[in-house]
């Protein structure tokens, strides 16, 4: 697969260490170009998306954070204007029907859950890039 443009953003915000560690790698499998951004809860993301230099192109979040849950984190980002065209995912180890249809209201694009293994994660990232044509 190649990216349809020079280089891509992907925001992860994850309280998990390991959880980014596999992200990254995921996303590396996919492309060595693509840039991985992390914060560790909401407040944190929030703080490092008001000073970002690198716009995202993708924003996952974890549901379930100290702090600032990855409810709160989304509704707050979908406050700042210019985060509005960014596709946002919430990204979570359990798939409550309850929780999904919340966060699509709150606006996330959709609800991923996160995969057992790494070749799994790195073939839903590659599906949801090809849907976004990210990947040409």
């Amino acid at each position: 697969m190649r990216l349809t443009s020079t280089s891509l953003n992907c925001f992860l915000v994850d309280d998990d260490l390991d959880d980014q560690e596999i992200f990254c790698m995921a996303l590396n499998g996919l492309d060595g170009s693509i840039n991985c951004i992390f914060a560790n809860d909401g407040v944190h993301a929030l703080e490092k998306l008001n000073n970002l230099t690198l716009m995202p192109d993708f924003i996952f979040i974890d549901m379930n954070m100290p702090r600032m849950n990855g409810l709160q984190c989304l509704e707050e980002i979908r406050k700042i204007d210019r985060f509005n065209q960014i596709p946002v995912y919430m990204y979570s180890t359990a798939a409550d029907p309850k929780a999904i249809n919340t966060s699509k209201q709150l606006g996330a694009n959709d609800f991923i859950v996160k995969p057992t293994n790494i070749s799994d994660l790195t073939r839903t990232l590659a599906n949801l890039f090809i849907r976004t044509h990210v990947f040409d």
